[in-house]
């Protein structure tokens, strides 16, 4: 299976006019006189459900499901110009270099030099690999565990057809964890017995109508639910709307605990208790304090509910460990927050029913797992765990958690795994002793040191040392941090195969990249809110795939026919077949609950809606009856102390919840003489993470000069001479980037905000190039939060910024690769 570029070419060149064009730009006359006056169809996405005016085989305008969506986004104004975006993945693309000398090309991985060839060149190719590293290296030499938030859609998981392709050809490592919750939810199972990030969490009607104090921590809601894991439906917005009533009539206390003023708050004009970046433990452990020696705290919930406080108490009582009282003076010094508002906020804590509501950037950073472990402690020496109104969550701000599930249980998925019986075709389980699963966010860590053993959640890991990488529909170049340590991986790699629907980043640092289409250009069906279960949308093919793109069953049924394996991987059923089966068996297991129509009535219909669920409250049965309805932890109580965890022997998280100083952190932390700002890279308000970066208009509506905007305190930027749309170039040790001014009084002094997403546009693939656009990631540090998570430490992040002067840059973040004939 020697492939020249010489035949390459030859292929390219013989390729006919129907497979260049793409099928979506051949359309017949008849076709063309039936969309005289255009069609109307209704499709999902993460941004909400909507129906698209299709005429002349366009997408023309997109508008909101608006009689069952009531609070609508305005980033469905940006599907179009996914679909019809300038960086589409248009054909099969290899890079020349590896063409040309296929392993040995590592140094120039990331120059962007691709080749055109036909799918049954890039097919061979891709096969010939995976068959190249099964019989040199086994399945510790593959990684395949790449995943990120798909497209929407049951049937059409990326993921989950890759998955499954992929491993009827061969075993390969795999990950566990994600970027978003990663410390969290390794430590909340010892804590409260489940993730709890990603768990239904008490209504939002039991909030507004029960809680006296609701503490917003380091969330923001009115930013983040615009985006669901699946279909969204916004039903969230509404109790926002009423809680914002009830705010301005002075009935619930609403009080924000960021170092920035959110949307959130900026909606609600809620009360805003600054505090330090990474300092919320120092913080929180003197309010333990207070409410300790004050004898503020619930002595029978303790008793009842939890176990380990009195080692806990101890330590903050200065008895153990470093032997210094954890006093409200102690933490000012620390946190920025005095040590008199600090027994305030303690006071007022346990003043009435308090609500404490955790977002997931805290835990993105360096002992990422102690502020939510510690957020546990306070919610329990408050006692009110279980009841309605309090307790507390670390989910509000996701996929409109807190919305009362109907009950409707969604249609199943694409499968990932093989079939009952079935064996690889390389039917290999040695791994040579490098560990088959490794946490997510240490990948890169493999790569650059194979074979180092690292400790991770009670058990030791062995980075294994693989050498080709297949990834589908998700973007590492944008999830992980230190661009420099990314490019020096890579250049190590001998194989990146990469399946996606527009060039990102990701895509010019791999060798072949083969075009999926969106998920606009196939059929599907999918669950209409994630966690209220509201019903289920049909998501109808608006348009044919653009150019040469395939949807990706139809790109691995193609792979595994080279292995004589495709029929297993379809079972025989084509796309409508599979999503009428998806449909009968959840007709099935929702019968004589709600009614379902037959699949034809549902697919015309488009929307099932099954209305609203009723009023649920979190803990509530744990909290009734603890031995009956005990917690997931160890003891089957809350664990202030986790004996499981001190056993572990574990340097920065050991039994209980502990204040760790950072490696580096702003305000007089350790480097800010030389970085004296905090880069806050939180989730961006107009993208979900990178999907949408490349919407050429909508990007329009909020980049400066082109580049991605960077938050200022306006005093911060006088003292530099900036003005607002003014270029600035932010940078650290890591790296540097350009982005665009804006000034804003809802950002402190020292703090600097730029939004995770921004696509990575570097001037060269060399090791410090700066970023054209304005990718955070450049800067971030790539350390583990401990050895428990070892999850992702984006925010621990300082740099330092100035007026660009120099020579602009184009942005090169955009548009194809840079093809070579």
């Amino acid at each position: 299976m020697s492939i020249t570029r010489r035949s390459f070419l030859k292929g390219v060149a013989t390729t006919s006019a129907v497979s260049v064009m793409g099928p979506s730009l051949l359309v017949s006359n008849s076709a063309k006189a039936a969309e005289t006056s255009g069609t109307w169809k209704v499709s999902g996405s993460h941004w909400g459900a909507f129906r698209a005016h299709i005429y002349g085989g366009k997408v023309q305008a997109v508008k909101p499901l608006s009689e069952i969506d009531k609070h609508p986004t305005d980033m469905l104004n940006g599907i179009r110009g996914i679909l019809y975006s300038p960086s589409r993945v248009r054909y099969p693309m290899v890079r020349l270099d590896w063409l040309k000398k296929h392993k040995f090309s590592g140094d120039t991985r990331g120059n962007n030099r691709f080749v055109r060839v036909t799918w049954d060149e890039a097919l061979d190719l891709f096969y010939r690999e995976l068959e190249l590293v099964q019989k040199e290296y086994g399945p510790s030499g593959l990684m395949a565990g790449q995943t990120g938030w798909n497209q929407t859609g049951l049937f059409h998981n990326c993921t989950a057809h890759m998955q499954r392709a992929v491993g009827m050809h061969g075993n390969f490592i795999k990950k566990v964890g994600d970027y978003s919750t990663g410390a969290g939810q390794t430590i909340m199972p010892y804590v409260l017995g489940s993730t709890e990030v990603y768990a239904q969490g008490t209504s939002w009607s039991e909030i507004i109508a029960n809680s006296d104090n609701i503490v917003l921590w380091a969330t923001d809601p009115v930013k983040n639910l615009q985006v669901g894991w699946n279909c969204e439906t916004h039903e969230s917005y509404a109790y926002l709307e009423q809680l914002k009533e009830k705010i301005a009539k002075g009935e619930i206390n609403v009080l924000s605990v960021d170092p920035v003023k959110n949307k959130t708050q900026r909606y609600f004009q809620n009360d805003h208790m600054y505090i330090n970046p990474q300092t919320d433990v120092a913080f929180m452990l003197a309010v333990a304090h207070v409410l300790y020696n004050e004898d503020l705290y619930d002595k029978e919930f303790i008793k009842t509910y939890c176990i380990g406080f009195e080692e806990f108490i101890a330590y903050v009582q200065g008895q153990t460990k470093d032997n210094v009282e954890k006093t409200p003076e102690w933490a000012a010094a620390i946190c920025g927050v005095s040590a008199d508002q600090i027994r305030d906020f303690a006071r007022m804590l346990v003043s009435g029913r308090t609500q404490l509501l955790f977002g997931w950037c805290i835990q993105r950073q360096e002992h990422g797992e102690q502020p939510y472990w510690m957020g546990a402690v306070i919610a329990a020496m408050v006692g009110q765990i279980g009841l309605p109104g309090g307790g507390i969550s670390y989910g509000h701000h996701y996929s409109s958690i807190g919305v009362p599930s109907t009950g409707f249980a969604g249609p199943g998925a694409f499968p990932r795994n093989l079939d009952t019986g079935s064996k690889p075709k390389w039917d290999n389980n040695d791994f040579k002793g490098f560990s088959s699963v490794i946490p997510v966010a240490r990948w890169v860590d493999s790569i650059l040191e194979p074979g180092k053993k690292i400790r991770y959640n009670g058990a030791d890991v062995t980075l294994p040392d693989f050498k080709m990488v297949v990834i589908s529909g998700n973007n590492p170049w944008h999830h992980h941090q230190d661009r420099n340590r990314m490019k020096q991986a890579f250049r190590k790699l001998h194989t990146v195969v990469t399946i996606e629907f527009t060039w990102t980043a990701t895509c010019r640092f791999s060798d072949i990249v083969l075009p999926a289409c969106t998920q606009w250009e196939r059929n599907d069906i999918d669950v209409y809110g994630s966690y209220s279960n509201r019903g289920l949308v049909a998501m109808h093919r608006l348009v044919d795939p653009l150019f040469q793109s395939k949807t990706d069953f139809q790109i691995m049924t193609e792979l595994t026919e080279r292995f004589g394996r495709a029929d297993e991987y379809t079972r025989g059923m084509t796309e409508m077949e599979w999503l009428r089966s998806l449909y009968a068996e959840c007709k099935k297991t929702n019968a004589g609950k709600f009614e379902m129509p037959e699949f034809d009535e549902f697919w015309e219909k488009s929307v099932l809606d099954f209305g609203t669920g009723k009023p649920w409250v979190r803990h509530a049965d744990f909290r009734r009856d603890p031995e009956i309805n005990p917690l997931g932890t160890p003891s089957g109580f809350i664990e202030i102390s986790s004996r499981k965890i001190g056993r572990y022997g574990y340097e920065h998280c050991q039994e209980h919840p502990m204040w760790f100083e950072k490696t580096e952190r702003s305000h007089g932390g350790p480097g800010s003489d030389k970085y004296p700002y905090w880069l806050q890279s939180c989730h961006p308000d107009k993208r979900l993470h990178s999907q949408m970066c490349d919407s050429e208009e909508f990007r329009a509506t909020y980049a400066v000069q082109g580049r991605e905007p960077v938050y200022i305190n306006p005093q911060d930027a006088k003292a530099k001479g900036i003005k607002d749309g003014d270029l600035v170039r932010v940078y650290n040790d890591r790296g540097q980037l350009l982005a665009g001014a804006v000034l804003s009084d809802s950002y402190p002094r020292g703090v600097i905000r730029i939004e995770e997403g921004a696509w990575y546009g570097p001037m060269s693939e060399k090791d410090g190039a700066l970023c054209t656009y304005g990718d955070p990631n450049n800067l971030t540090l790539d350390v583990g939060s401990s050895e428990l998570a070892q999850a992702t430490s984006a925010n621990t992040c300082i740099v330092e910024f100035e007026k660009f002067t120099g020579k602009v840059p184009p942005v090169l973040s955009f548009g194809g690769p840079i093809e070579v004939m």
